[in-house]
């Protein structure tokens, strides 16, 4: 199988194809703008979240700089909005600091939910009428 065909068969907490996190800036652990994960993704990037101040000010006390370019990485720095496919333990952390940022259930891999649970997450959704 290939890794195309294997990310096309990937799946969001409800169990549907997974939708994209965002392509500006490109996320996800591949770069494919999926929160898309495999055996290589041992930090289970698949929380897709809209970042916020708050957000990234917590993530960088925690020594997790996500505001800061690294060109040499291509990463652009993230700003208050943008979207990005965060570890999974990483936004239980933040939730359990009541600093846990919005998130896309429609883009947020399965995967997620053995770290949170659906329950959980539901309350951060930005996609839940």
């Amino acid at each position: 199988m290939s890794l195309d065909q294997e990310f096309e068969e990937q799946h969001n907490v409800f169990g549907e194809p997974l939708e994209t996190c965002s392509m500006r800036p490109i996320t996800g652990f591949y770069r494919s703008g999926c929160c898309q994960t495999g055996p290589e993704d041992v930090g289970i990037h698949t929380v897709c979240i809209e970042v916020s101040e708050d957000f990234l000010a917590f993530s960088k006390a925690r020594g997790n700089d996500l505001s800061t370019p690294m060109p040499e990485f291509g990463f652009p720095g993230l700003e208050p909005g943008d979207r990005w496919c965060l570890c999974a333990a990483r936004w239980k952390e933040a939730l359990a600091a009541g600093m846990a940022p919005r998130v896309v259930l429609t883009a947020t891999h399965e995967r997620t939910l053995e770290v949170v649970s659906l329950a959980e997450l539901k309350p951060y959704a930005l996609d839940l009428a």
